[in-house]
């Protein structure tokens, strides 16, 4: 039966086969699959392309900033589409995103949403209306209730078109900028964030006038010092930004006051973190039992507000640390600075971004100086050529020409001798402009004023030119210049400090009980009916000692087993594992020596069994005790013999302060070799006498 054949479509040509009940199935293997083969070659080829063209794209074209603005492409048209609308008055945000979507053709909900993100950092764009709130999490309201216009920041800034590259819009009816040519670093003051294909973006945001003053900096070649600050405010430990590279991060902390013994107050937020979020942590960590509050009240509006009651009892100071440690009053921010730069993505530091936004910044204001250069000196070329057109009378030379031909030779003719004034040859063009000045201009010509007029334009001739000549000098004067403008009410937020992370066992609260059944073996949370042994908390770990000489530690849990015969257990500090020195006294298998050791515990693995005796079979414990390392008091123990035969001693004195402190997989001292009846801790008026 003959094939239908579907239209060509970039090159792939597929065939599909009429049904027919005459045909017999042909089974198909995978390898015959695979080898299909098409116009464009192997099928996983052609994935292969369009997966890196959809790649590039994303990169490229939606996620992540361009470094000569600052600004992902959707951004800058948004930009591009206001100036577009500007005329000093409010533009609803609606109207914006209609006129954007001829340069953005991806929905109005992606150009809304970016809008507000870029209004919401109060720099470019000039907003009214409910526009969120980024304290509280608070969305703007619809676009068609809120109102934007350009900032005169991005006015001064952003925009020029004489020095803008233009790019065909995506259908080809408009023109929009391949970037805008900003003589600012835009990126470092605003801050970016982007996931694309293969990699990601996040530069955090910088202070305005610390910039400023960067680039000012790096102009006299100085190196200037940069760190985040956080619109939110907040408390930073910047020792490990490292400049921005990656692998740098920032450590951001809430404000936290506290007002009264039962009351503390998170007057800032850390960075990347709204009030709702914030108490949502609050909130899980209490249910959690890692710390212990009476309520939250959130009364943030223009500043934040979050006041936290505590119980009756509680300790402020706890309850702050604890807060930090369980909940997202305190974080760590990471920060990648990834950029387009020559249609590639590169990864900067913090300076190499601020040294690109001074260069770029000194290129364009060249530009600008060049431009204004030549058209001073056009202006003063015509308005000298006027002066003597008008001045000499060559006008009146015409009246007799017939052709246009001869009227334009013979006010060249007439301009002849004064051509050498002038800064460049006179053209056709100029005196096609001559021939343009109505007889109401020339009757009222003023020479004086023409004069003042030409000694202006050679004065702001020669300010460009020397402008041009130390241009650094003048960079540094732009860079100044914007400071003093724009600078006030843009000091930094976040305080800079250094502060330790906050170690969760020491700040948790200890709201749980730990109890043990010694003869079974097992020691839990849940136990409610068997022996109490300590307070703890659920993050806490718990050691255990049996009579065979086995130490295992291991997390608090509801029920864990840990050996029958449980001589010894305690909460055991993973912060500092040699806090506690033991004393041990144990027989070596069923008929060895008893020995005495005297040792701490050193690092140990959860649920990782290790041997205190030498590990052979019938070990026994005696005796077990433990005192803290720094200002305790080692025990002394009398060891109980047997009788037998021609034995003389029926005891043993052990003064663990004689014995040296060791590792836990030290053997220690033998004491006899006799059997031992039982061991006995000794009274202080003993200890006395032995010692004495």
């Amino acid at each position: 039966m003959p094939r239908k054949k579907t239209p060509k479509k970039d090159n792939l040509e597929l065939e599909f086969d009429q049904p027919s009940e005459e045909l017999e199935a042909v089974p198909v293997s995978d390898e015959d699959i695979f080898s299909i083969k098409t116009d464009a070659g192997h099928v996983d080829d052609m994935f292969s392309d369009w997966f890196l063209d959809y790649a590039s794209y994303v990169i490229l074209e939606r996620a992540v900033p361009h470094a000569n603005d600052g600004l992902k492409p959707v951004q800058r048209r948004i930009l591009h589409s206001m100036r577009e609308l500007e005329d000093g008055r409010y533009n609803k945000v609606a109207n914006v995103i209609g006129n954007t979507m001829k340069y953005h053709p991806h929905g109005d909900a992606s150009i809304g949403d970016a809008m507000v993100q870029l209004g919401q950092k109060e720099l470019l764009i000039d907003m009214q209306g409910n526009w969120g709130n980024t304290l509280t999490g608070d969305s703007a309201a619809a676009p068609r209730y809120i109102e934007a216009r350009l900032s005169k920041f991005a006015l001064d800034v952003v925009f020029n078109p004489k020095t803008t590259q233009w790019l065909s819009s995506y259908d080809g009816r408009n023109k929009e900028p391949d970037t805008l040519p900003v003589k600012f670093p835009l990126l470092l003051a605003q801050g970016a964030e982007g996931i694309a294909v293969g990699l990601s973006c996040k530069i955090l945001p910088h202070n305005f006038n610390e910039l400023l003053d960067g680039c000012i900096a790096l102009l006299r070649k100085e190196k200037p010092e940069l760190v985040p600050d956080f619109p939110t405010g907040g408390i930073a430990d910047v020792s490990e930004y490292n400049n921005g590279k990656r692998g740098g991060r920032v450590k951001v902390r809430a404000r936290i006051e506290t007002r009264s013994k039962l009351l503390l107050a998170i007057t800032e937020l850390p960075f990347g973190k709204t009030t709702t979020s914030l108490i949502d942590s609050i909130l899980a960590a209490n249910e959690k039992g890692k710390i212990k509050i009476a309520r939250v009240e959130d009364n943030t509006a223009d500043v934040v507000e979050i006041l936290v009651y505590l119980p009756s009892g509680s300790d402020p100071e706890t309850v702050e640390q604890a807060l930090y440690a369980f909940t997202d009053c305190e974080l760590s921010v990471s920060t990648n600075i990834c950029v387009i730069e020559n249609e590639k993505p590169h990864f900067f530091s913090a300076q190499d971004l601020l040294y690109l936004a001074t260069e770029k910044t000194r290129n364009l204001l060249q530009l600008e100086l060049e431009i204004q250069l030549g058209e001073l000196e056009e202006k003063w070329h015509f308005s000298s050529l006027e002066k003597i057109f008008i001045e000499k009378r060559i006008y009146r030379r015409i009246e007799e020409e017939e052709t246009w031909e001869a009227v334009i030779a013979t006010v060249d003719e007439g301009l002849k001798p004064y051509k050498k004034l002038f800064k460049r040859e006179v053209t056709q063009d100029d005196i096609l402009r001559l021939l343009e000045i109505k007889i109401k201009r020339i009757s009222k010509f003023d020479s004086l004023k023409a004069d003042e007029q030409i000694k202006a334009l050679e004065d702001d001739i020669e300010t460009t030119k020397k402008n041009l000549k130390y241009l650094t000098k003048y960079a540094i004067k732009w860079f100044t210049e914007l400071k003093k403008k724009y600078g006030e009410g843009r000091e930094r937020k976040t305080v800079l400090a250094s502060f330790e992370r906050v170690v969760a066992q020491d700040v948790v609260i200890a709201n749980e009980t730990l109890y043990v059944d010694k003869k079974e073996g097992f020691a839990g949370i849940g136990m409610k009916k068997d022996e109490a042994v300590c307070k703890c908390s659920n993050l806490d770990d718990v050691i255990a000692i049996n009579q065979e000489g086995k130490l295992i530690v291991s997390k608090v849990s509801d029920k864990a087993f840990f050996g029958k015969n449980i001589l010894h257990i305690d909460i055991f500090n993973r912060a500092d594992p040699n806090a506690l020195t033991y004393c041990l006294v144990y027989r070596d298998g069923k008929t060895g020596p008893t020995l005495a050791k005297h040792f701490t515990t050193g690092g140990v693995t959860r649920d990782k069994e290790y041997d205190l005796t030498k590990g052979k079979p019938g070990s026994r414990v005696f005796y077990i005790s433990c005192y803290p390392t720094e200002g305790g008091e080692p025990d002394a123990v009398k060891i109980n013999l047997k009788p037998a035969p021609r034995l003389r001693k029926t005891e043993e004195e052990v003064l663990f302060k004689d014995l040296a402190v060791r590792g836990r997989s030290s053997g220690g001292n033998i004491v006899t070799k006799n059997a031992v009846r039982n061991v006995v801790r000794m009274t202080k008026a003993a200890r006395e006498e032995a010692e004495g």
